[in-house]
């Protein structure tokens, strides 16, 4: 059943404004995929925070537009299918590359990345980075050891000086000349 053009420029209005929203795209090809193993990769992306679309290459390229996505998608040629997200772009890339080891019927074209357009072998390098929770624990560790430092310093500086005074008295350090003489 033909698709009315109608419907082809709602549905380019409908990807134009989820590309507008995404920080990251991951444009893929895919060869001979069961349907099954389809269906697997969308939950995989879902999983990841993501959004799977398998879209004909000129409806990609309408949609694109003004979008930052929009220099990727120029050109298109063969099976494209995208994976896009406006959160962890970490997290997209680790999912997709760990399913494309796993499915070889799966290659990259292309990544976005914040409107720039990367190579497709700069996946992998997205996938072995941190995600961006660690990248934060780890920020908040650095910007807190100082204070904790500083705080160890301080309770040691007054125990310290609370062992002098402790052992002082014991020996009666403290007493000075008048003690002695009011003794007598």
């Amino acid at each position: 059943m033909a698709v009315t053009r109608a419907k082809k420029i709602q549905q380019a209005e409908v990807l134009g404004a989820e590309f507008g929203k995404a920080q990251t795209a991951i444009l893929t090809s895919f060869t001979k995929l069961k349907a099954s193993q389809a269906e697997e990769l969308r939950k995989t992306v879902r999983g990841a925070g993501g959004r799977y679309r398998v879209v004909k290459n000129t409806l990609a390229e309408r949609a694109g537009k003004g979008t930052p996505v929009e220099q990727a998608l120029k050109g298109l040629k063969g099976v494209t299918s995208i994976a896009y997200t406006s959160q962890d772009p970490v997290a997209l890339a680790k999912a997709l590359s760990k399913y494309a080891k796993d499915n070889p019927e799966v290659t990259f074209k292309a990544v976005v990345l914040e409107g720039q357009v990367l190579p497709a072998k700069q996946i992998e390098a997205l996938a072995t980075m941190p995600s961006r929770e660690e990248i934060m624990s780890k920020l908040l560790f650095l910007m807190n050891a100082p204070a904790q430092r500083l705080a160890t310093v301080v309770n040691t500086l007054g125990r310290n000086l609370a062992v002098v005074i402790n052992q002082g008295v014991k020996e009666n350090k403290f007493a000075g000349g008048g003690g002695e003489a009011a003794s007598a």
